[in-house]
């Protein structure tokens, strides 16, 4: 037989008993771990493995993995299935497994990875494995920043609007003030390109939800998502960080951003603000929006500042600085995020 792949979100798994009888019965939740068979391929045909390696997957291959919900505009929508089944989807690349609803229209032709459920991975007491914070404790939501570091947050319109990119190229620039950069991409589907692209750009650490354990956050309640926030700030404790670039996956709509956003306490660790867009009027309609919840941005980025036209067209209408990668990456704009935190502009609007 050929060698059982691991997903990266089960790297930590290790220990445990295959009960194949479950599977005509129980029902999942996300963060349950199961060993797979892959049926027919479709759209994915690689897995990031434990190492990181995207390693291609065949039919027949078996493969451990989690299930989960995803939330992607512009590839599956899919959930943890409500009843027991034996035949599910590949959601994401690292490891989140469920049920397809809906996908972008681009993929109208292609269909999904299925796989078929073999057992359920257990602990000695019989239990089924779940990866959320089993190797890293719980910590409950206190508001504490390591270090008292700024924490830059990035944000964006939609889906593949730049923020990423943003995060990565200030924290590149934010290296420049002599301190430690740290980075946290606190929401999203697992997957370690974008914690990696921000690492390799220059952040001294580099971590996000898959750490402690989360697939995904898509569904999450509002307190699971505070306490993997503060569980997230924690680990950063020993590395003394300056400052703290933050992502939130996806736009300012999206079920977990919104609440983030309009969460008090939350906004009150954020100490500045910077809005990744696709198009110009995504850019002004979203700081109307974020002015609305007494956030003002300190600067709006994104993949529509690749148009010196529509960087123009933004600055003029919004008044707020307009920056580019290379303005972020070299550091020449740091003053602009060295300002008050975001948390004190609520008092003033």
């Amino acid at each position: 037989m050929f060698r059982t792949k691991k997903s990266i979100i089960c790297r930590d798994i290790s220990d445990y008993a295959v009960n194949e009888e479950l599977i005509t019965h129980y029902v999942p939740k996300a963060g349950d771990v199961a060993i797979f068979e892959v049926g027919e391929i479709g759209r994915h045909r690689n897995i990031q493995s434990i190492d990181k390696r995207n390693i291609p997957i065949m039919p027949g291959d078996l493969l451990i993995a989690t299930f989960a919900d995803r939330y992607a505009t512009s590839q599956f929508e899919g959930y943890v299935p409500s009843e027991a089944m034996t035949t599910v989807h590949i959601l994401s690349a690292g490891g989140a497994i469920g049920i397809v609803r809906t996908k972008n229209a681009s993929l109208e032709d292609v269909e999904p990875t299925n796989v078929h459920i073999i057992g359920y991975l257990t602990e000695p007491d019989g239990s089924v494995i779940n990866t959320k914070f089993r190797n890293i404790p719980r910590k409950t939501f206190r508001g504490e920043i390591p270090n008292n570091a700024k924490v830059m947050l990035s944000i964006g319109s939609t889906m593949d609007s730049g923020k990423t990119t943003t995060a990565a190229h200030l924290a590149r620039g934010l290296k420049y003030t002599g301190g430690t950069v740290a980075f946290i991409k606190l929401t999203g589907t697992v997957y370690t390109k974008d914690k990696d692209y921000v690492y390799d750009l220059g952040a001294d650490i580099a971590i996000d939800f898959s750490d402690a354990g989360f697939p995904s956050t898509y569904m999450c309640d509002e307190q699971d998502i505070l306490d993997l926030y503060q569980t997230l700030l924690d680990q950063l404790e020993p590395h003394q960080p300056d400052y703290i670039v933050m992502e939130i996956a996806d736009g300012l709509m999206q079920r977990e951003t919104a609440y983030l956003l309009q969460n008090k306490d939350f906004m009150q660790t954020i100490y500045n603000v910077v809005f990744s867009c696709g198009d110009s009027l995504s850019a002004l309609h979203g700081v109307g929006m974020l002015r609305n919840m007494g956030i003002q941005p300190a600067a709006i980025s994104g993949r529509f500042t690749m148009s010196p036209l529509l960087i123009q067209e933004v600055h003029s209408c919004s008044g707020i600085p307009t920056l580019t990668i290379d303005e972020l990456m070299t550091g020449q704009c740091n003053a602009i995020f060295m300002d008050e935190s975001v948390a004190l502009l609520a008092e003033k609007i």
